[in-house]
C-alpha cells in the first residue's frame, strides 16, 4: 500500500470517526437540557445538517477534482 492509499483511507476513517462524536456530542446536548423528544429531533436535524454539509463538500470537490469517491 502506498503512502497516498493509506492517508486516504486514514482520512475516510478518521471523518467516520469524526461524524460519530458529532452525533454523540448532539446527543449528549439533548440529554443535558432535557430537550424532550421533539427538541432532540431538532438538535439532531439543526446541528447534523451542518455535519452533512461538510461531508457532502468532501465528496463535491473530489467529484470535481475527479478522484474516486
Amino acid at each position: 500500500m502506498r503512502l497516498a492509499e493509506a492517508e486516504s483511507l486514514m482520512l475516510n476513517i478518521g471523518l467516520v470517526i469524526f461524524a460519530g462524536f458529532i452525533f454523540f456530542i448532539i446527543y449528549d446536548l439533548a440529554k443535558k437540557s432535557k430537550a424532550g423528544k421533539f427538541g432532540t429531533l431538532v438538535l439532531f436535524f439543526a446541528l447534523g445538517l451542518g455535519l452533512a454539509a461538510f461531508l457532502l463538500k468532501t465528496v463535491v470537490v473530489e467529484m470535481i477534482e475527479g478522484g474516486h469517491v
